[in-house]
């Protein structure tokens, strides 16, 4: 029989990058095409947005927006009559000639040698006026780190020190970094994302996950080390006094977590914080200071102007922007303009507190660096933004309202995932040239020396969930990824830094080939490298045939700890809350499989001693040089991956995973602290002084 014809509202969703499938519901489509200004609602309206579309496609002259690698010619379909330039980001123009000979029917070639940037291509046929389009040139190849290295993997708030205030904070990061590279050798620390959070609302608590922030573009002044601003040495006496006993507040926050009779409340330390900071901001700054604070400013924008105010109008109408009165909802109203004057000191109040982060931040780097670490700080970018914070509120043209990005039923999770983050529109991206997009990795690659982008196949497709279905409903968008991976390439370059794409989970096919043609390093973690093309099923993969271009690691932050799954104490932990699909004995069985195929592959390797039955073998241990933990990164060595990434709990054999996937108050996802491996919190300081993290640089040290 013959195939179907496709209904209008079909080829409508595909010409807009929607990838339905039979099963994709049509209100799925309707309610998606809707997220990007198209109606759709009956077959009627979608027949006529589709004539529209048609329409403009042949009359338009140039497309949105074009992206060039540099070094490669672009060909750009335009009349031959008509005259064709470049206007520099830089300034100046460049003509692009017609060819000779001409060609019937038309066309132009843009040179291969134009500047990286952001520049406009101009068209202009007869006597019409010129059509102008975003033309952003891109490196062809990202270089990656020059040398094999290894470096920790942390999530910064959960490293605290003898001088944090109830979590680790900047102050720790800056230690952190001068003890892994001046003591250790570390080429690099990677943190959590120290994006912006939404604040809690009256009586209720903050979402305390790092993946859900309030703005990506901004980072969190809950991470500021009070006592490192630079006015807290000329607060008067009384003020001193003050600040004083706040700290001791945050003294006792951080000796209950470290006592195990709390978890860490973010809620509780910025309440101290913000009370001390709202005295340090009334000292007067030098002129220096004051020069530096301008400088800020000029730099940041209307994107700071815009953060600062979403702030202030939060603490008078709550957190969620979208229950706000109806004229605060629209960054650019006069109702927005004239509540900005009346909140001003709260306004330059929030300012000043990005500016102090943004400092601590850059002086973390800087001291990474000077300590000898080639690469420095690894920051790690989020997948999106939280629907009622500040981003949401001031990117409401380039996101899609109405819409949560997530992940299609898998062998994983077979109702699929709802992340509750509102994704970007590929039409709106393409037509203001991907501007929100290139600011949001300035900022982000600005103080580091890479950048992780979580859920990298984001920058390909995503799966949008329509408000109000199940993750079952949804469908995938997918992005002009040259376009993304241009813009990413060009900001990354800019920055001198290198990217670390999050490529676990479902790939399409082709994308870790295309990541890794831009010189975008992958991610590895050592229990999923099977070889399932293998006689007898997916074993192990030999070390010598992982990837070159990755980051090779045991663990992460959504998995289990080295110890925790070499004592199968994941399965039981998954047990205890009713996270298994199966009978606790299956799991455990296939548990102990997997783990005594990889103790095998390092028996084979000549890393460790063979063990059977399971579970014979030496304890773990992380001083032990001759432990399970130490052959598993030494095998880590042995594979050609650029970086090796150790997860700091597992050098001290810490079994809590920091997160645990398909729970939210069933267990105390990141809310705790750096720990020993009988669950003891430990700080900094006693991290610094334990074995485990020594042997195991030293064993790195020699085999890299």
């Amino acid at each position: 029989m013959a195939a179907a014809r496709p209904t209008a509202l079909h080829v409508l969703a595909e010409a807009h990058g929607v990838r339905p499938t039979a099963d994709t519901p049509p209100d799925t489509l309707v309610a998606v095409l809707a997220a990007m200004d198209v109606d759709a609602s009956t077959e009627e309206s979608a027949a006529h947005a589709l004539e529209q579309l048609r329409r403009r496609q042949q009359t338009r002259l140039l497309p949105r927006c074009l992206v060039q690698r540099h070094g490669h010619p672009l060909s750009v379909d335009v009349p031959n009559p008509a005259e064709l330039w470049v206007e520099l980001e830089g300034g100046g123009t460049r003509t692009v000639s017609v060819p000779f000979p001409r060609a019937v029917g038309g066309g132009r070639s843009l040179p291969a040698d134009l500047p990286l940037g952001y520049h406009t291509l101009c068209v202009r046929l007869g006597a019409e006026a010129a059509t102008a389009a975003p033309l952003i040139v891109a490196p062809d190849r990202l270089h990656g780190p020059e040398e094999r290295g290894w470096g920790y993997l942390a999530q910064l708030y959960s490293v605290l020190s003898e001088r944090s205030w109830g979590m680790g904070d900047l102050g720790d990061l800056a230690e952190l970094v001068q003890w892994a590279a001046g003591r250790l050798g570390a080429a690099f620390v990677q943190v959590n994302p120290l994006h912006a959070g939404l604040p809690a609302a009256p009586g209720g608590h903050s979402d305390p996950s790092p993946y859900r922030p309030s703005s990506r573009r901004f980072a969190d002044p809950l991470y500021l080390r009070v006592e490192n601003v630079p006015e807290f040495a000329y607060l008067d006496p009384a003020a001193r006094e003050r600040v004083a006993r706040t700290a001791a507040k945050g003294a006792g926050l951080r000796d209950a977590v470290l006592r195990h009779d709390a978890l860490i409340d973010r809620d509780a330390v910025w309440a101290l914080k913000r009370e001390a900071l709202e005295l340090l901001h009334t000292v007067p700054r030098g002129p220096g200071r004051e020069a530096a604070y301008a400088a800020y400013r000029l730099r940041e924008g209307e994107r700071l102007e815009g953060f600062a105010v979403w702030n202030a109008l939060a603490e008078v109408h709550g957190t969620d922007w979208r229950r706000w009165p109806a004229g605060l909802r629209d960054p650019g109203s006069a109702a927005v303009t004239r509540a900005a004057r009346e909140l001003a000191p709260r306004v330059e109040f929030h300012r000043w507190l990005a500016w102090l982060t943004d400092e601590q931040i850059a002086a973390a780097q800087t001291l990474a660096r000077d300590s000898g670490m080639p690469i420095g700080v690894i920051h790690d970018l989020a997948v999106g933004c939280h629907p009622e914070g500040a981003d949401a509120w001031a990117l409401q043209a380039v996101l899609a309202s109405g819409i949560s990005v997530g992940a299609p039923p898998d062998a994983f999770n077979a109702h699929g995932q709802d992340w509750g983050l509102p994704p970007w529109r590929p039409d709106s991206l393409a037509a203001t040239g991907y501007a929100a997009y290139a600011d949001l990795l300035r900022g982000a690659l600005r103080n580091a020396g890479a950048l992780r982008v979580d859920h990298v196949m984001g920058l390909f497709r995503l799966w949008w969930v329509p408000e109000g279905r199940r993750p079952t409903e949804g469908v995938y968008v997918h992005y002009d990824h040259e376009a993304m991976l241009g813009v990413l390439a060009l900001e990354a370059h800019r920055a001198a830094a290198f990217v670390i794409g999050e490529d676990l989970g479902t790939v399409e096919p082709g994308v870790r080939e295309e990541l890794a043609a831009r010189g975008i390093l992958g991610t590895s973690v050592l229990w999923f490298e099977r070889d399932y093309e293998a006689d007898g099923g997916a074993v192990p993969l030999p070390a010598d045939r992982w990837r070159a271009d990755c980051v090779a690691t045991l663990t992460t932050h959504d998995l289990p700890s080295t110890a925790a799954r070499l004592s199968g104490e994941h399965v039981e932990l998954r047990h205890r809350l009713g996270l298994l699909d199966r009978p606790l004995a299956e799991e455990q069985a296939e548990d102990e499989t997997e783990t005594e195929e990889w103790l095998g592959e390092l028996a084979r390797e000549g890393l460790l001693e063979p063990t059977s039955p399971y579970g014979e073998g030496p304890a773990f241990d992380p001083a032990d040089q001759g432990s399970e933990l130490v052959a598993l990164h030494r095998y880590l060595a042995r594979t050609p991956a650029r970086l090796v990434g150790v997860w700091l709990p597992d050098t001290v054999g810490d079994p809590r995973p920091q997160n645990l996937p398909g729970t939210s108050t069933e267990y105390p996802n990141w809310r705790l602290p750096l720990a020993d491996s009988e669950g003891h919190p430990m700080t900094l300081e006693a991290l610094a002084g334990s074995p485990g993290p020594a042997h195991l640089a030293e064993v790195l040290n020699r085999e890299l």
